[in-house]
């Protein structure tokens, strides 16, 4: 698994309403994400910016991104350890500040994710694996946003 790996998307802007961006209110945000053999994503700027609240907007999947990668490094970690897990819900949220000049940024994410194991002795062991994905993640170790745990792991079937 080591050396490159290169991925390519395309992105479609399909917001001209006729008139391009002559008119600053006159285009739509919305625009299309694709990949070879993949679904196409419906995105949009978020609504405070002019954007659709329909489709998901930049904000949303870099948000996705990193609970994504957060999770399936966790499900690795937790196979490799022997720690059977049987569901795993995230709800993440993330801060993003903008500036006077309309720049923004995000200033801290929180992951939430809620884990169901089969063997209650495991609970700490499993709940500790979350802060070693920070350093495996690669979404994470590629972005400078701090990026919070707040876990909980019980034990179902």
């Amino acid at each position: 698994m080591s050396g490159d790996h290169h991925y390519n998307i395309a992105l479609e802007w399909t917001g001209n309403q006729g008139e391009g961006t002559s008119d600053y209110r006159g285009y739509s945000r919305d625009y299309t994400v694709s990949a070879d053999g993949k679904p196409a994503i419906a995105g949009s700027s978020d609504p405070a910016f002019m954007g659709n609240a329909e489709r998901y907007n930049p904000e949303d999947m870099f948000l996705a991104s990193i609970a994504s990668c957060h999770m399936l490094w966790f499900l690795h970690l937790a196979s490799s350890a022997e720690i059977v897990v049987t569901a795993y819900h995230d709800a993440a949220s993330g801060v993003m500040e903008t500036n006077p000049d309309g720049s923004g940024e995000f200033t801290s994410v929180t992951l939430s994710p809620t884990v169901i194991i089969t063997d209650p002795s495991q609970i700490e062991q499993a709940t500790a694996l979350h802060d070693q994905v920070g350093s495996l993640c690669f979404i994470a170790r590629s972005i400078n946003v701090p990026i919070h745990h707040d876990v909980t792991v019980t034990v179902g079937p």
